[in-house]
């Protein structure tokens, strides 16, 4: 177990560098610069002044180094759109995307997981055929596009939920409030993990009815509801596991498109405000955010495989 954990973090640490040295990387091949140098008012003086102060003045691999030299001491610079502290600007961010993130991935996995396990103990059956179908429009459907049209229908149309925003109120809002802001945004995110969750617990289940023990337990009696719910389930759950690490990086991908359409104020908006302006700190400092999300979610997630298969244990 020692040497999972060792080797699970020193593969984590190479992924969190590769994915620091790419988006440096791809920050300042891209065309253009940072927004605040963009003012056409500015002199050469006042741009060159700017240019020192942001210390964009040095090549860019000495920019990357002063950066990761920053960055191992929780120091992730100062966002240039912002014109405050990076980490300040992402931890007020952080909590409105874990809302919106963890309130997807519980409608998600209550929805699509025992959708799944009904379905695949029941192969060819309505529920099958049905839920399949559903599932197939689920993925398929553009994020932004179901985003817009469920604003079209239940904000404008039937005026039921508000269009976007976190909350009404100024003041911060209440508890229904914000659960109304939150219904249309988790539900839009939802939607292709719930699919998805539903495809492989189904998968799961139906390969678990091709075995032997489950021939032996309908053979003995075993009640097949008792087969289908304790065993065959607990089956689909080690699927499931490793398709977490999976789901996670959708989710957060999907988060910056479904937080640009309803404005959230959350982790996915701020990095799309913040490429837009090339703001380098403020991209780097999400980037690695998320990617630390990202890597300790797969490992839990690897850890949850253990806990739930002992062979894995064993081996």
């Amino acid at each position: 177990m020692t040497r999972f954990l060792v080797a699970r973090v020193v593969h984590a640490i190479l992924v969190l560098g590769l994915v620091s040295v790419t988006t440096f990387a791809i920050m300042h091949l891209a065309p253009g610069g940072p927004s605040v140098l963009a003012d056409p008012k500015l002199s050469e003086a006042e741009r060159a002044a700017i240019v020192e102060r942001l210390g964009l003045e040095a090549p860019a691999p000495v920019q990357f180094v002063r950066w990761i030299s920053r960055a191992v001491r929780g120091d992730l610079g100062t966002s240039f759109l912002y014109a405050a502290p990076t980490t300040r600007t992402i931890a007020d961010r952080i909590p409105n995307t874990l809302m919106l993130a963890g309130a997807a991935l519980l409608l998600a996995w209550c929805i699509g997981v025992p959708l799944g396990v009904a379905a695949g103990a029941s192969p060819g059956s309505a529920l099958d055929r049905w839920a399949m179908r559903l599932s197939v429009a689920g993925i398929a459907m553009p994020v932004f596009w179901l985003g817009i049209m469920a604003i079209l229908v239940f904000a404008v149309r039937l005026q039921w939920l508000p269009a976007g925003g976190i909350t009404a109120d100024v003041d911060g809002g209440g508890f229904v409030d914000r659960l109304q802001h939150l219904v249309l945004p988790a539900a839009t995110l939802a939607l292709a993990t719930t699919a998805e969750l539903f495809r492989y617990a189904r998968a799961a289940v139906r390969e678990a009815r091709e075995t032997e023990w489950w021939r032996v337990a309908r053979a003995r009696g075993m009640p097949r509801v008792r087969l289908v719910w304790r065993h065959a389930a607990r089956h689909a759950l080690v699927t499931l596991c490793s398709v977490l690490s999976v789901q996670l990086p959708r989710l957060v991908g999907g988060a910056a498109i479904t937080e640009t359409v309803f404005s959230w104020p959350g982790m996915g908006r701020l990095g799309v405000e913040a490429a837009l302006a090339r703001d380098y700190p403020l991209v780097m400092g999400v980037t690695l955010v998320v990617s630390v999300g990202v890597v300790a979610a797969a490992l839990l997630s690897d850890l949850g495989q253990l806990a739930a298969d002992p062979r894995l244990r064993r081996a």
